[in-house]
């Protein structure tokens, strides 16, 4: 049976927030909030961020200020202080996972999503890095990322699909992608993909050579 594993990032949002963990509690569906950490300091956001893990939503890391992927970085100790300062305000809000998605700027894998530096941390610190398989670009098509994200999920057993709980107008559409996956028998599963995790709890699980912008080598599994 196909799964669904429901992901949202670059909130929290007051706008859109609430609305999203509304239709999620209606229909019993456990997601991950990848948050970025500059939003936490903002109280009305971090409550946001609360009542999501209070209401059984994992809570993820994906970056301080959502800038520039980390591959990119040039100054030492930027790509480091991304994750560094957002797992600080997460807090006790922290999976055990210590989950972590790198910016993609479009949603895009490529060797500009990690730096060495980078993967140093996360390996340090226990952390499991968070891939995706579907980025139906729903900040792009507000109204048109349904079809899309059906479309992708229909090409796979388990998809892992990546939206965005901010104010354009797209999670209006969530509660009918959710209905049309329901009605297709679909599984939605909180856990995250294996293959979709390179690093886990600080383990590289497989070489991360197409991740990271240098340094390769001694990086493999």
């Amino acid at each position: 049976m196909a799964a669904l594993t429901l992901t949202f990032d670059n909130g929290p949002e007051p706008e859109v927030t609430p609305y999203v963990l509304d239709v999620l509690r209606e229909r019993g569906i456990l997601s991950t909030f990848f948050v970025i950490g500059e939003k936490l300091l903002d109280p009305p956001r971090l409550a946001l961020a609360e009542r999501a893990r209070a209401e059984g939503h994992r809570i993820g890391n994906h970056t301080f200020t959502h800038s520039l992927p980390l591959g990119l970085m040039r100054n030492e100790g930027a790509a480091e202080a991304e994750i560094a300062r957002t797992q600080e305000l997460i807090s006790e809000l922290a999976d055990p996972d210590k989950l972590f998605r790198p910016f993609g700027n479009g949603g895009i894998i490529s060797r500009a999503l990690l730096s060495k530096a980078a993967v140093d941390h996360l390996v340090g610190g226990g952390f499991s890095c968070v891939l995706w398989n579907a980025i139906p670009r729903d900040w792009e098509e507000p109204e048109g990322w349904v079809e899309r994200a059906l479309d992708l999920s229909a090409r796979q057993d388990w998809t892992l699909i990546v939206l965005h709980d901010l104010p354009t107008g797209a999670m209006a559409h969530l509660p009918r992608f959710l209905d049309a996956m329901a009605a297709r028998g679909v599984t939605f599963r909180q856990e995250i993909p294996p293959d979709l995790m390179p690093i886990r709890r600080g383990r590289i699980m497989r070489p991360l050579d197409d991740y990271v912008s240098a340094g390769l080598a001694e990086l493999s599994a």
